[in-house]
């Protein structure tokens, strides 16, 4: 076990700090973080991590490798608590790319990629060849605790949980403990820091950002936790939010253990939509008639791996770098169907792996090694780091989380029968188990900030069925609660629209670039499902699609933005 090397800033705990209505602004010493003058530079291309950050096995893949030129970089310094701004400072890194037209500039346009914990350092990268960059200083910047900024971390800790998507109650023990110990890797390593890192603190970084850059408002885009960053900064600074798009949305009564357990939902919507669509290609698939047929098949083939698994082939592609599991047991085909059961054009490539499992299972074979390649690329995950980020394990904290394990113990055995799927973000048991924020070391130095729309304009909130991270009913949620335009992005599984989805991304350019809303209740297509005829169409040849599972899969998963495509 590596020591992590956080931040040792010596805070007191348990401060009173409720948030003025200004965002506590005026009249705490902040002219000085306000006013400080910015050193822009080039933006260094990212070096390898630290070794305690590297994993043990895999590599770190950079997308805008080669691209950090085209971004300037500064660093804003900002107050550890609000409330005593002398009490020591933190490091927040800022890219910009400014806006291409100064003719027809906006203002700024900042960025947050979710999280809680995304870095957003690179964010304006993936819009400077888009219609945006003419009109809008594109920043992105790395949140108090992420990436570059003034680091938290925790210790990394042995993980005694079972690897298993349906642990016995027997093993709900092993969950408590990895939690309890997750929690004093935490606060060993983040310290007197950690009270300190939320929601409403990452809030008042940007207004400083947005102070320091002499803008007198901010136009901003956030995706997933970032939708709810986005709400608190409008909330606790509604004078300085013009423009605002919220795609993905958190729903604001869920946080945070409520959020965690409705996962599951969103990913079982996904695997049920799937074997509907299965069901009606029988003829193809030979897994089920209908929905309720397809779900007893995997069901039952779950139950067969649990007992006796189905080897993978471990001859490789040459261009593989990534790890996969060795076999395909229960908890593999439950995670492949979190995972594979997303992606609407994929879901034939879903329906021939488990074909071909079922049939492996049967024969007591090994599956091929394009089916190996397919479930790899889906499943594919980096090593484990020495040390982890510590902002989600801290973030998550800043509300109360029950106390009571048996209540933990309860959800576990009920996602356990009816969301078994694992989806790698949190969904199934591990969704609905105790996390460090139960044993939570430390005390919140404040409420969460009320949500409220009072003084800036009406933005827009993207939600699509079938997000898996943030489900549907987080999008209607969040409108209604700010008065905002809701697009729906109907028949999706996907969780991130704007830049990704054409129709989602012209409306919002629009509303950005020239401030027309869409319509309220407004609906966008997503990726189409495969062209493989059901069996009650006359054209129906009861055929797999042509080509191999890991190519069309590969064509799949590598999305690219709207943007980079027109570029």
């Amino acid at each position: 076990m590596a020591a992590a090397s956080g931040m040792t800033v010596a805070l007191a705990l348990g401060l009173a700090l409720v948030a003025n209505a200004d965002g506590n602004e005026n009249g705490n010493g902040l002219a000085q973080f306000h006013e400080q003058t910015l050193d822009w530079r080039q933006c260094p291309e990212p070096g390898p991590p630290p070794p305690s950050e590297q994993p043990d096995d895999g590599i770190i893949v950079d997308p805008w490798q080669g691209q950090w030129k085209y971004m300037e970089c500064t660093t804003v310094l900002v107050p550890v608590n609000y409330q005593k701004p002398e009490d020591g400072r933190l490091r927040i890194e800022v890219s910009r790319i400014k806006a291409t037209e100064p003719g027809r500039r906006q203002g700024v346009l900042l960025f947050n990629p979710g999280g809680p914990g995304g870095g957003g350092l690179s964010m304006p990268l993936q819009t400077r060849e888009s219609e945006l960059a003419g009109s809008f200083d594109l920043i992105g910047f790395d949140p108090r605790g992420v990436g570059r900024s003034s680091a938290l971390q925790c210790e990394r800790e042995d993980d005694p949980r079972p690897k298993t998507s349906r642990p016995g109650d027997e093993q709900f023990a092993a969950y408590t403990e990895y939690a309890q110990a997750r929690e004093a890797a935490c606060e060993r390593a983040g310290g007197g820091i950690r009270p300190f890192v939320n929601t409403a603190n990452t809030a008042r970084d940007m207004d400083v950002i947005r102070a320091a850059l002499s803008e007198e408002k901010i136009n901003y885009v956030g995706y997933s936790y970032g939708t709810y960053l986005g709400a608190v900064y409008g909330s606790l600074f509604p004078e300085r939010l013009n423009r605002s798009v919220l795609d993905s949305a958190i729903h604001p009564d869920w946080l945070w253990r409520e959020q965690a357990l409705r996962q599951s939902a969103g990913v079982r919507f996904n695997v049920e939509e799937w074997a509907a669509w299965v069901g009606e290609r029988d003829g193809t698939y030979h897994l089920g008639v209908s929905k309720d047929e397809v779900l007893a098949t995997t069901e039952a083939l779950a139950a067969e791996l649990a007992d006796r698994s189905v080897p993978m082939n471990r001859e490789r592609p040459d261009d593989w770098y990534y790890m996969w599991p060795d076999e395909f047991d229960r908890t593999t085909v439950d995670t492949f169907l979190a995972q594979a059961t997303q992606q609407r054009p994929g879901w034939d490539v879903t329906a021939e792996v488990i074909a071909e499992v079922r049939r492996a299972a049967e024969e007591g074979t090994a599956v091929s090694k394009d089916t190996t390649a397919a479930v790899g690329r889906m499943l594919s995950g980096q090593g484990i780091p020495k040390v982890d980020p510590g902002v989600y394990d801290t973030v998550t904290c800043e509300a109360d989380w029950p106390s009571d394990l048996e209540t933990y113990y309860e959800d576990m055995r009920h996602h356990r029968e009816k969301y078994p799927y694992l989806d790698g973000n949190g969904s199934g048991v591990i969704g609905a188990a105790p996390t460090n924020c139960t044993f939570r070391a430390f005390t919140p130095p404040e409420p969460l900030v009320p949500l409220k729309r009072d003084g800036y304009p009406a933005g827009v909130v993207i939600q699509g069925d079938g997000d898996p991270a943030t489900q549907y009913e987080g999008g209607p949620a969040m409108a209604a609660k700010l008065g905002h335009q809701l697009i729906s992005v109907r028949d999706s599984g996907a969780h991130g629209h704007f830049g990704t989805n054409a129709c989602v991304t012209e409306r919002v350019s629009d509303y950005l670039i020239n401030g027309v809303l869409p319509p309220s209740q407004s609906e966008c297509a997503a990726e189409p499902r495969p062209p493989v005829p059901p069996d009650a169409a006359s054209t129906a040849e009861h055929r797999a699609t042509p080509g191999s599972k890991d190519d069309r899969l590969r064509g799949v998963l590598e999305h690219r933005s709207i943007w980079q495509e027109k570029a």
